[in-house]
């Protein structure tokens, strides 16, 4: 208590004619600089209970512009007498509504600190509202449209649980549901993480986020499409709205696989190319079997500028192994051929030169016995390359090098071409052309 005295009698002696004039403290300044130092001293001890009646005095004489501390105080002062009385229904509600009203007070009068006030308010909203979800989506509604992409990000999660229940009882419907995703979403990844660490939350707040939208199952692919679809005909090249359509569609469950979003997708590369959204329209038109336009996007994945040499050494080797089993035998053999060209890596090299022997040993070539044989010397020199390459793939190499040695001419019938082993030979098959060494059966 001597410590309380001294602390008054110190405020005291400040000056009248600074602190009172102004009327900071309001009409009965002695009370209100006496009360908050009384709940001060105490909170300082942590000694909670003595702290808050002598708060809520400074709170009711005081003026809300009188110290922002007595307003983050007494937050924190209600939430422990929630806690406390945890099994009192009746005034653990009023406590709740007092501290929601403190958090008004204090957006109100300091509107500086609006966007920590607004976090705050959230946050306590979500601990102590959780029961009342529409008291809860409405409250956080309010905080988030504010705060924008300021916004708490874990409040987008309890935003959109509540969005969900709500939706469950019939309250909201589902495309309210599938816009508070949207938003929430977007805001999200407009968020500014100053940290590494805030990076990674953010990371699994969206992570969090994408999969409480698709448990939900409220917004299934059917109903997305039905919603989206007439409005993604009606302007197919608003480049924004395709963006929510791919990112909406891309979260629900199996809902890549149909024309909507291969479109959508579409509209948003071509107004932003780049590898990685290219590739995925490759992927998305060869799952459906569009070998033309499969191509054409891989091919374009390979010449976009945010793609390097080894990204496209990748890319030449996935649209190599495509081309060939969609009946392109050509461009699967080009294709690999340029892989091997760019890449420092003998494991893909050695995996280009594995396609390219099973390539050249189902070419079929015209002509004599010797040309007809032929492209299985291509195919053996491409399988020895590949064991040099990368050694793990000998067994495998091998193998294959024994069924085709199975076709290679005798010597007597090299002979009668006036060829040997040994000899230089050019096959030229159709497209295919490649330089070897004749191989006879030993």
């Amino acid at each position: 208590m001597k410590r309380l005295i001294i602390a008054i009698l110190a405020i005291a002696t400040l000056g009248t004619g600074n602190l009172f004039a102004q009327g900071k403290y309001g009409a009965d300044s002695a009370e209100c600089i006496k009360y908050l130092s009384y709940y001060k001293e105490y909170f300082k001890q942590k000694n909670y209970d003595s702290a808050t009646p002598n708060w809520r005095e400074a709170f009711k004489i005081c003026p809300p512009t009188a110290n922002q501390t007595m307003l983050v105080d007494g937050t924190a002062l209600m939430r422990k007498l929630i806690s406390k009385n945890a099994k009192n229904p009746v005034y653990k509600a009023q406590l709740i509504d007092s501290l929601m009203m403190i958090h008004d007070v204090r957006i109100e009068y300091y509107p500086k600190y609006g966007v920590t006030a607004r976090n705050n308010k959230g946050l306590d909203m979500a601990n102590y509202i959780k029961d009342d979800n529409k008291r809860l989506y409405e409250g956080l509604n309010d905080i988030i449209e504010f705060n924008d992409k300021d916004t708490k990000p874990s409040l987008y999660i309890f935003n959109l649980n509540a969005a969900i229940e709500l939706c469950k009882i019939g309250l909201i419907d589902e495309e309210e549901v599938i816009s508070v995703y949207e938003r929430n979403s977007e805001l999200l990844d407009a968020a500014e993480a100053k940290t590494e660490t805030d990076k990674e939350a953010n990371e699994k707040v969206r992570t969090d986020l994408d999969n409480l939208f698709v448990a939900s199952k409220l917004a299934d692919c059917d109903k997305i499409i039905a919603l989206y679809g007439p409005r993604f005909e009606a302007n197919p090249s608003d480049a924004e709205f395709a963006s929510k359509v791919v990112r909406i569609m891309s979260s629900a469950e199996d809902c890549m696989d149909n024309n909507l979003f291969i479109a959508a997708a579409t509209t948003v590369y071509n107004a932003n190319p780049s590898a990685t959204s290219a590739k995925m329209l490759y992927q998305l038109n060869a799952a459906q079997g569009k070998v033309d336009l499969a191509v054409k996007y891989m091919e374009e994945a390979i010449a976009a500028e945010d793609s390097d040499a080894e990204m496209d050494a990748e890319l030449y080797y996935e649209l190599a192994v495509y081309a060939y089993k969609s009946g392109r035998p050509q461009l699967g053999e080009s294709s690999a051929k340029r892989s091997v060209a760019i890449t420092g890596k003998n494991d893909l090299k050695a995996k280009n030169y594995m396609l390219l022997a099973t390539i050249w040993g189902n070419v079929r070539c015209e002509g004599n016995e010797i040309a007809v044989r032929a492209p299985y010397w291509v195919a053996v020199d491409f399988l020895e390359k590949a064991k040099r390459a990368d050694s793990s793939l000998a067994d495998e190499a091998n193998k294959m090098i024994a069924q085709f040695r199975q076709y290679y001419p005798t010597a007597a019938d090299a002979f009668m071409y006036d060829v040997k082993d040994g000899d230089s030979y050019t096959v030229s098959c159709g497209a295919f052309r490649e330089t070897t060494t004749v191989k006879t059966q030993k």
